[in-house]
C-alpha cells in the first residue's frame, strides 16, 4: 500500500511516570481472593429531558471515588565510570585531571547511580475495601505507590496486578469505608452521550471536564486488546487512570490516553470501557493475571474484493481465516483456511477485532458455537476454548540471493524465490510452510497497494498450492482476469490478499 504523509499525531500516554515494577505476590489456593464487591447499576441511561444547568451534584457524589496515584520507580543500575571511554576534558576547557577524580570518587568504586524516576497519575476506587482501578502504564515498574484521596488521606499501596494488553492494573490500600464508584454497563453508551471526565489533571490536583461521547469501538493506541470510547471530554495529562463518567454519575470507562498534533487536548480522548476493565480487574484480583482463551486462527478484515473471492456477498460482515493453528481449538472444531467467521457464541462479528475482543472475553474451558460461511455456504462448528499461549516473536524474512523476477502476466514487479535452509533460517520460517519467497516488490505496483512485502512467503495463488518460485511464475503466466487471489505467510501466520492489475492495463 502507499505509505501516507506523515502526520504530527502525537500519542501520550498521559501519566507522566515511567516507574518500576512490583511483583506480584504468590497465592494459595485456601487463601486466594474473591471479586470485589462493587456497585453495578446496567439500567439504561435517561436520555429524555433537557441538558442540566449544573452538574455540580454529580461532581460532588463522584469526586471522593477519584484518587491521585503517586509513583516512585526504582533507580536504574549504576552506571560505571570507569568503563566509559577516555574523554578528552581538557580541549573542552575543563581541568580533565580535576574531573576524573571527581568521577573516580563517585559513589563506590567509580559508580555514579542514577536518580529515581516519579510521575503521577489517577485512579479510580471501585470497592469500600481498597480496591482502585488505574493505568498500567501509570504503576508499570513502580517500586512505591502512593494514594491520596480528594480529604487528603494518603495511603501506600500494592500493585495486586497489571494487565499491559489493555493497560489495566488494579492497587489495593489498608483501608475500609471508602467511596466506591457504581459502575455502568459500557456496552449501552452512545454517541452523543455526555460524559464527565475525572483525574489528577497535570498532578496539580482534581479536575472535571464535560464533553459528549464522540465515538465506541475505537482501536486506535496498538494494544491487543482495544474497545476504546472516544470522548472530546478533555483528558489531560495526570488523568490517565481516572473516571470517565456519564451523566448519572456511574462510571463507563477508565481515561486512558489522547491523540494529539500539539500534545496538548486536541478534543480526542480514549478510555478503557467498564465492563472491560471490570473484567480484567477481577481476574487480576482473583489470579494475579488475566487468562484468556484461545481459539487458535490466524484472521483478517474483509473487504468486498476478498468477499467476491469465497463466494460470499460483497457487504457480508466477519472475519476471515488466514490459517489455523495445528491441534488448536479451531483445527479440533473443523474451521479451515479460506472459512468467514460471522458470529461467536450468537454475537455478531464485524471484523478481526471483534472476534478477537469476543474470544478474548471467555474463559478457557468454555465452548462456544461459531457461524461460518464456506465457499458461500452456512456452517455452524462448536470449539472448546483453551487457555492462551505464550507466543513466539517471528523475525521478518530478509532477502534471498537466488531470484526470479516476474516480467509479464499477474504479479509484475514482484520478484520470488526458493525457500531454502538460508532464508528459513534468517526468517524463522518453519519447514511446514511451502511457497514461493517474496524478495522484492515494487513500490508503484498494485502488488505493493495491495499489502504484498519482501518476506512474504506466497503459498497459494486463486486457490492453487504454490510449492516454489517456478510454481509462483507458472500460477501467473496466463491469467483468466488480472485479479488475483493470495495466500500469504507473514510474520507467524497466514492471511488472504487481493491484487488487482486491471487499472494499469
Amino acid at each position: 500500500m502507499k505509505t501516507n504523509p506523515m502526520q504530527r499525531l502525537v500519542l501520550l500516554a498521559l501519566a507522566m511516570s515511567g516507574i518500576a515494577y512490583a511483583a506480584i505476590e504468590s497465592k494459595n489456593d485456601a487463601d486466594s481472593p474473591s471479586p470485589p464487591k462493587v456497585a453495578v447499576d446496567n439500567n439504561p441511561l435517561k436520555r429524555d429531558g433537557g441538558m442540566p444547568a449544573s452538574f455540580s451534584d454529580i461532581i460532588k457524589k463522584i469526586t471522593p471515588s477519584v484518587v491521585k496515584v503517586e509513583v516512585t520507580g526504582k533507580a536504574e543500575p549504576a552506571l560505571d565510570m570507569r568503563d566509559a571511554p577516555s574523554i578528552p576534558f581538557e580541549q573542552f576547557g575543563f581541568n580533565g585531571r580535576d574531573l576524573r577524580r571527581f568521577f573516580d570518587q563517585r559513589g563506590s568504586q567509580g559508580r555514579m547511580p542514577a536518580p529515581r524516576s516519579h510521575g503521577a497519575g489517577s485512579g479510580v476506587i471501585v470497592s469500600s475495601d481498597g480496591y482502585i482501578l488505574t493505568n498500567n502504564h501509570v504503576v508499570d515498574r513502580a517500586d512505591k505507590v502512593e494514594i491520596t484521596l480528594s480529604d487528603g488521606r494518603s495511603f501506600m499501596a500494592k500493585v495486586v496486578g497489571e494487565d499491559p494488553k489493555t493497560d489495566l492494573a488494579v492497587v489495593k490500600v489498608d483501608a475500609s469505608n471508602l467511596p466506591a464508584i457504581t459502575f455502568a454497563d459500557s456496552t449501552l453508551v452512545e454517541v452523543g452521550d455526555i460524559v464527565l471526565a475525572m483525574g489528577n489533571s497535570f498532578g496539580i490536583g482534581q479536575a472535571a471536564t464535560m464533553g459528549m461521547v464522540s465515538a465506541t469501538g475505537r482501536a486506535t493506541l496498538g494494544l491487543e486488546y482495544e474497545d476504546f470510547i472516544q470522548t472530546d471530554a478533555a483528558i489531560n495529562p495526570g488523568n490517565s487512570g481516572g473516571a470517565l463518567v456519564d451523566a448519572q454519575g456511574r462510571l463507563v470507562g477508565i481515561n486512558t490516553a489522547i491523540l494529539s498534533r500539539s500534545g496538548g487536548n486536541d478534543g480526542v480522548g480514549f478510555a478503557i470501557p467498564s465492563n472491560m476493565a471490570r473484567n480484567v480487574m477481577n481476574d487480576l484480583i482473583v489470579d494475579g493475571k488475566v487468562t484468556r482463551a484461545y481459539l487458535g486462527v490466524l484472521i483478517q478484515d474483509l473487504n468486498p474484493a476478498l468477499a467476491r473471492q469465497f463466494n460470499a456477498d460483497e457487504n457480508v460482515q466477519g472475519a476471515l481465516v488466514g490459517d489455523v493453528t495445528a491441534k488448536s481449538p479451531a483445527a479440533q472444531a473443523g474451521l479451515e483456511s479460506g472459512d468467514i467467521i460471522t458470529s461467536i457464541g450468537g454475537k455478531a462479528v464485524k471484523d478481526s477485532r471483534s472476534l478477537k475482543l469476543a474470544v478474548g472475553s471467555q474463559k478457557p474451558g468454555e465452548e462456544t458455537d461459531l457461524k461460518v460461511l464456506r465457499n458461500g455456504k452456512e456452517k455452524t462448528l462448536t470449539a472448546k476454548l483453551e487457555a492462551q499461549p505464550a507466543g513466539d516473536e517471528i523475525i521478518p524474512a530478509s532477502m534471498s540471493r537466488r531470484e526470479n523476477n516476474r516480467q509479464d502476466g499477474t504479479l509484475n514487479g514482484v520478484t520470488v524465490s526458493d525457500l531454502d535452509r538460508y532464508s528459513r533460517r534468517e526468517a524463522n520460517i518453519p519447514n511446514r510452510v511451502e511457497g514461493a519467497l517474496v524478495t522484492d516488490v515494487a513500490q508503484n505496483s498494485p502488488a505493493w497497494e495491495a499489502g504484498l512485502r519482501p518476506g512474504d512467503v506466497i503459498q497459494e495463488i486463486n486457490r492453487e498450492s504454490v510449492a516454489n518460485a517456478e510454481d509462483a511464475v507458472k500460477l501467473t503466466e496466463s491469467p483468466s482476469d488480472k485479479e488475483t487471489l493470495l495466500r500469504v505467510w507473514s510474520r507467524g501466520g497466514s492471511r488472504f490478499i487481493t491484487v488487482d492489475e486491471a487499472a494499469q492495463n
